[in-house]
């Protein structure tokens, strides 16, 4: 067998050509999925990954038959839905992934699937509201909007009728809007002198994310002190909209491509500048690093954004290298239960966050590296929260048991996903341990307030 009918070389991702007209086709796309469904129910290596593979081999089960051949092409929709797009199938586990001869990249034929539907329809209210991530933000900073907007969330009553009328399952953690947005408090320092023996990019333009924006400004206020505590000049990046990502989940690649004619423009002449990018939320560097690249490959300004894009924990463990991380740390964390998230892992850098936290005294650091379920919107959807609850099971029990000081996630939706299992885990009543961002921790690692 030569090495390109095998898997002896690495794993390839193709661009996705979403313009072509065949790509939505319907009649080329049900053959596409019966094609790689009929692959991975010969395989079945995936079962434990997610719901979307036993939701396929169910069917298959179910079927007259006991083959594809007898389900409903109807029936290839449930499989869709329960896909998140995390990507780990394709990473960890198929073994026929190209340059496989069989050339099976089954996220990415998800991705079109749901890119097919949401041009066909339109897509639902409730996922076009949840994925408009910037028009739900600007609410954040208004006193009396943001105020209202989470007690409604905090609230039973506010609780029913979300799910009620978008379908947002009452029980499933939903982040509450900031009081202040990052952007319009941050204070960047960008005059600290060059560093002799510098590799890594002198210099970071932060990427703030919705997420650390809208919802959680404290973590890109801590990521701040860290990188000034470590001489690093910052900058914020201007006008910055959403990353794309959640468009990207719906399949609104129209959308996608609108909010990457916004960003990219801006993020060009930083990257050529020489600034390492850097965004505290791996769903977002993932879209710039891998996504965005692969959907307009032949944009040369998408690539050089791509090439200078860093999760954080990359950017601090290569400095650390380079003998110019500080090490002046001031506090010990204890026991730390660390989860690595699934757009973390498809980065391919390694467990940087690990890393950085094992170097720091008095650390214990125990690593869980499995989906927590959350899955950005799709875990607090009615029709998914239950079962997002049962993926993270195993994650719940493995970050609960050596009773951590503190519970950690690079993405922070999946530590309140994390947090909210080991809760109900504690049947006694013990209260579950502290989640703090990994940068936070870093942060206060060093003492700084």
């Amino acid at each position: 067998m030569s090495t390109r009918e095998g898997s002896l070389d690495a794993p390839t991702r193709h661009p996705i050509d979403w313009r072509s007209p065949s790509y939505d086709d319907p009649a080329s796309l049900e053959k596409e999925l019966a094609r790689v469904f009929d692959i991975c129910h010969g395989c079945r290596r995936c079962v434990n990954l997610c719901a979307a593979f036993p939701t396929l081999f169910d069917l298959v089960d179910s079927a007259a038959s006991g083959e594809l051949d007898t389900v409903s092409r109807a029936d290839f929709a449930k499989v869709v839905d329960n896909c998140y797009l995390c990507d780990m199938c394709f990473m960890t586990k198929c073994p026929y992934v190209p340059p496989h001869a069989w050339n099976v990249d089954f996220p990415h034929l998800m991705l079109r699937a749901k890119a097919a539907d949401f041009r066909r329809t339109g897509g639902r209210r409730r996922d076009r509201i949840l994925s408009s991530t910037d028009a739900l933000g600007s609410l954040a900073g208004i006193p009396v909007v943001t105020q209202a907007a989470n007690a409604i969330q905090r609230s039973a009553p506010g609780r029913r009728v979300l799910e009620a009328a978008l379908g947002v399952d009452r029980k499933a953690w939903r982040p509450a809007l900031a009081a202040r947005k990052f952007r319009s408090s941050a204070r960047p320092e960008s005059t600290f002198p060059a560093v002799n023996g510098e590799r890594t990019p002198g210099k970071v333009a932060l990427f703030s994310t919705c997420y650390v924006n809208y919802n959680e400004p404290g973590i890109g206020h801590d990521l701040l002190k860290v990188l000034h505590h470590n001489r690093v000049p910052v900058v914020i990046v201007e006008k910055e909209a959403c990353c794309g990502m959640p468009k990207l989940e719906l399949g609104d690649l129209q959308g996608v491509a609108r909010l990457k004619d916004i960003n990219v423009p801006r993020l060009a002449p930083l990257a050529r500048q020489g600034y390492a990018i850097v965004s505290a939320v791996p769903s977002c560097t993932l879209m710039f690093k891998q996504e965005l690249p692969l959907l307009f490959s032949g944009d040369d300004d998408v690539l050089t954004v791509a090439g200078a894009f860093w999760d954080p924990f990359e950017y601090l463990a290569a400095r650390r290298r380079d003998g110019l991380l500080r090490t002046d740390f001031a506090r010990k964390l204890g026991r730390v239960s660390y989860h690595v998230p699934c757009h973390g892992r498809v980065q391919n850098i390694g467990r940087k966050t690990e890393e950085v936290l094992k170097s720091m005294p008095g650390t214990e650091v125990n690593t869980v590296e499995r989906c927590s379920g959350h899955a950005g919107t799709w875990g607090v959807k009615k029709e998914f929260h239950a079962t997002a609850m049962k993926i993270g099971g195993p994650v719940f029990r493995a970050m609960s048991e050596p009773n951590p000081d503190f519970i950690s996630s690079d993405c922070q939706l999946a530590g309140h996903h994390i947090e909210q299992g080991i809760g109900e885990l504690a049947k006694d009543g013990t209260p579950a341990p502290k989640l703090a961002h990994p940068i936070t921790l870093v942060r206060m690692a060093y003492g700084l307030d």
